[in-house]
């Protein structure tokens, strides 16, 4: 037993070490770029970060800084894992790329006949979007990412389902608006037409031919390997540590895990045109596709550092210029790391940043000081900049707030604060299920919590509880507002989740009560209304009601006699008991008033 667990500790001092095998630069252009990078690490409060740069086929530079695991003490190096978020959808596209060099699609064929579970709004989208419009976000649907986010699930065909409740707010091709939606849709299809999983066209098609040998796209493995970093975040001036975000069911919008050396090799791919050591893994021709401009994402002048201006989607990258250099880049953001993946293409160079700090600007911050030294261009200090930025942002920040002039004081809710709970949904999102304890409204979203604080009237504001059980003290613009039916129930509530467009709304499911076939034989019977025969039947434990001329209703029962209509929104009816338990009359309830039918005698 000591020899097989001195065998375990020397496996694992053995890999640590490799994995701190890091290449120091004897590039004249990338002197001094140690202390320069050190600093920003300090500068910027950041647990850690890796680093590599590519020049042609070669790595000229591959170094990590700081801490993987803060608390521990353990390093940063070139092959620690990060969640690369956003940075991945260049790898889906190119995987559609790939299917369409041997015939299985067309990047101009309508998307949704690849993927048949791929419905949009209206017949318009479907007949007309195309895989080259969801890779280049110009479908006309903006970015719904609290969908998938906040009403998380590990299952695609659950989310793609999605898509159809989501209401364009622009026209086709109109606008440039990020949807990770549609790059769930583009691995979808890899999956349908390949028959395998997209995380194994990935690896097949990618991180085996690439060498990348680190690279993974399972949240399992990431946590489980020994060398992965810890995600943070930066938080009243302290770093934190996260929790890791298992986005497996948007997998192919941003799930892979990868390290510098690794992503070195994917940049080096593109360098070559899509030749990794002599043999063609993507085409030449979708290289050029992917790293041109295929929509503009925004107009603009050039800034004070005198650049071209230039900003602009490709296939999974965004094309811009870095003072008067051609730039391919994509970003990428989740949970505790963020990610920068760039290359350029005329000068033949690579850069990849990848951090565990959340939502964090050290990626733009190293890349730039870097090219600037590759470029042998006049320095800017990029790294004070955003230090300026902070404390400009921070100084506005403690500025005294002005009085909340939209909030009404000195107001209730118009019910019982049990009224207000439930479960409420929508299909474009989720359920949002709120109970009461003691007398606060708790809502649970997917796996968290939240506070409905009261803001006025009917409406509460949203406050997140960590898993600590801390609530979110600061200003939060999402409320929630509860409407009413015409009799005066709580029926459902909206939120302004997506900028500029009208608010959701979820809508509450009703209790449905299950009752025995002999409960409701007690309502079975005919009925009349002025003139008109009402019968009521069952079967199989389904209360139905019949009006001559009208189809047959069936009822969703609620408790005490209440039942509602299924397919009649605000119908329902209602049961009035004699001493013996036997019905003996009927209400029906609809918005034009409430009419009683009368038990015939039998």
């Amino acid at each position: 037993m000591k020899y097989i667990l001195t065998l375990f500790l020397l496996s694992c001092i053995s890999l640590e070490t490799i994995a701190q095998e890091q290449i120091k630069s004897t590039d004249t252009r990338l002197a001094g770029i140690d202390s320069l990078l050190n600093k920003v690490l300090k500068d910027q409060q950041i647990a850690g970060f890796s680093v590599a740069v590519v020049d042609g086929d070669s790595v000229i530079y591959s170094k990590g800084f700081g801490y993987r695991d803060l608390e521990n003490k353990k390093p940063v190096t070139s092959n620690t894992l990060f969640a690369i978020g956003s940075s991945s959808k260049a790898f889906t596209a190119a995987l559609l790329g790939m299917l369409q060099k041997e015939g299985k699609l067309s990047l101009d064929g309508n998307a949704a006949s690849y993927l048949p579970q791929l419905r949009f709004f209206n017949e318009n989208m479907n007949n007309q979007i195309t895989i080259r419009d969801m890779m280049t976000h110009r479908t006309g649907l903006s970015r719904y990412d609290l969908s998938w986010y906040l009403f998380n699930t590990s299952s695609r065909d659950s989310m793609i389902r999605r898509v159809q409740y989501m209401e364009p707010n622009v026209g086709l091709r109109e606008k440039w608006q990020y949807n990770n939606f549609m790059y769930l849709a583009q691995g979808m299809i890899a999956e349908k037409l390949t028959g395998k999983t997209w995380e194994q066209n990935i690896k097949d098609r990618f991180f085996v031919p690439l060498e990348m040998k680190r690279s993974n796209t399972s949240i399992v493995e990431f946590q489980n390997d020994s060398i992965a970093s810890l995600p943070y975040k930066l938080e009243d001036n302290q770093i934190k540590k996260m929790d890791y975000y298992d986005i497996s069911g948007m997998g192919p919008a941003g799930a892979i895990n990868s390290s510098a050396d690794d992503m070195a090799n994917w940049i080096k791919l593109w360098i070559a045109k899509g030749n990794y050591k002599g043999k063609e893994i993507l085409s030449p021709a979708y290289i050029t596709e992917a790293a041109s401009s295929q929509m503009v994402i925004g107009s603009g002048l050039p800034t004070t550092e005198k650049d071209i201006y230039m900003a602009n989607y490709g296939l999974g990258w965004i094309i811009s210029s870095y003072r008067g250099h051609y730039k391919v880049e994509h970003g990428g953001n989740i949970d505790g790391f963020s990610a920068s993946v760039s290359f350029f293409p005329t000068d033949k160079l690579g850069v990849v940043v990848l951090t565990n700090q959340n939502t964090s600007q050290v990626p733009t911050i190293v890349l730039n000081s870097i090219v600037d030294k590759l470029f042998k261009l006049k320095p800017i200090d990029w790294n004070g900049k955003v230090i300026k930025a902070k404390l400009k942002a921070k100084e506005i920040n403690t500025t005294k707030k002005e009085t909340d002039l939209m909030q009404v004081l000195n107001t209730k809710p118009s019910h019982p604060l049990t009224e207000y709970t439930g479960a409420f949904t929508n299909p474009a999102y989720g359920l949002v299920d709120i109970s009461l304890k003691n007398d606060s409204l708790l809502a649970k979203v997917g796996k968290r919590n939240v506070w409905l604080k009261h803001y006025h009237y009917d409406t509460f504001d949203w406050k997140l509880i960590d898993k600590y059980g801390k609530t979110d003290t600061s200003e939060n613009s999402l409320k929630l507002n509860f409407s009413t039916n015409v009799d005066g129930k709580i029926e459902n509530l909206s939120a302004s989740i997506e900028p500029g467009m009208k608010p959701a709304i979820f809508s509450l499911k009703p209790k449905v009560v299950y009752l025995d076939a002999k409960t409701l034989e007690q309502y079975v019977g005919d009925y009349t209304l002025v003139t008109t025969q009402v019968k009521v039947s069952v079967r199989e434990k389904v209360l139905y009601v019949y009006l001559p001329g009208q189809p047959e209703y069936e009822t969703i029962a609620l408790g005490n006699h209440n039942f509602d209509l299924k397919t009649m929104k605000g119908f329902s009816v209602r049961f009035e008991l004699n001493a013996e338990g036997k019905a003996e009359a009927i209400y029906f309830i609809q918005p034009n008033g409430t009419f009683k039918a009368i038990r015939k005698n039998e």
